[in-house]
């Protein structure tokens, strides 16, 4: 699964460490400068949760996390080298979820990160939009887009790839995915999985005899790409 969260500091440097970490984690990251950059691009991108810095040229983080509370319920973790509860506890009343005290380790940042998205959604990490590498999946309103363009697909196509991408990197035999997407009265059909897949690939894949996002395992099934 790969959520995206958009990382937002002014110091380049902590940008660059943190966006290597997280994408190696697995996660897809949008990166922003300034309060305003962060406000153009809530408008382009739909992040599953904001890393944000308190000090921010012009609006501040505390700031912007008040303006984003006025529309939004994105999780937002604030990056602050204050140390004061005073000054915790202010962040955690103009809306942040979390805050975490630089400097910090990479490895407790992301355990903050899980823990958010755990708390924040019914759902823990998977949420109800998922997306990966340039797919998006809103589980809930059964709609897909590649590269912001929507893509149609038929309810099985649709929960054959709700379920692979749900959770990258596992296979699936034909049965698991025949039974979770129509159901075991259609167990005996299990070759018509491939039929599925062979028009899913059609649609979301750029070449589909060289997929990048469904793979054979051949002999078992299929499993979503890693394409982080």
């Amino acid at each position: 699964m790969s959520l995206k969260i958009m990382i937002v500091d002014d110091e380049p440097e902590i940008v660059s460490v943190i966006e290597d970490y997280l994408n190696k984690e697995g996660y897809e990251t949008i990166t922003a400068f300034s309060g305003v950059e962060v406000l153009r691009k809530m408008e382009l991108e739909s992040p599953d949760l904001i890393i944000l810095d308190w000090m921010l040229p012009g609006m501040s983080g505390l700031s912007l996390c008040q303006q984003l509370r006025r529309s939004s319920s994105i999780p937002v973790i604030m990056l602050t080298a204050k140390t004061e509860e005073a000054d915790r506890v202010q962040g955690l009343e103009y809306g942040a979820d979390d805050y975490i005290i630089k400097p910090f380790g990479l490895r407790e940042l992301v355990a903050r990160i899980r823990t958010v998205l755990r708390r924040t959604s019914p759902d823990g990490d998977s949420g109800q939009v998922i997306s990966h590498g340039e797919l998006k999946v809103d589980i809930k309103a059964h709609r897909v887009w590649k590269r912001k363009v929507e893509v149609i697909l038929t309810p099985t196509e649709f929960k054959i790839l709700s379920l692979l991408v749900s959770r990258p990197g596992v296979t699936y035999s034909r049965l698991q995915l025949l039974n979770q997407a129509m159901g075991e009265e259609y167990l005996y059909y299990e070759r018509s999985v491939d039929t599925h897949i062979f028009n899913l690939r059609k649609k979301i894949e750029d070449d589909p005899s060289n997929p990048r996002y469904v793979h054979t395992v051949f002999g078992v099934g299929y499993r979503m790409g890693d394409v982080s």
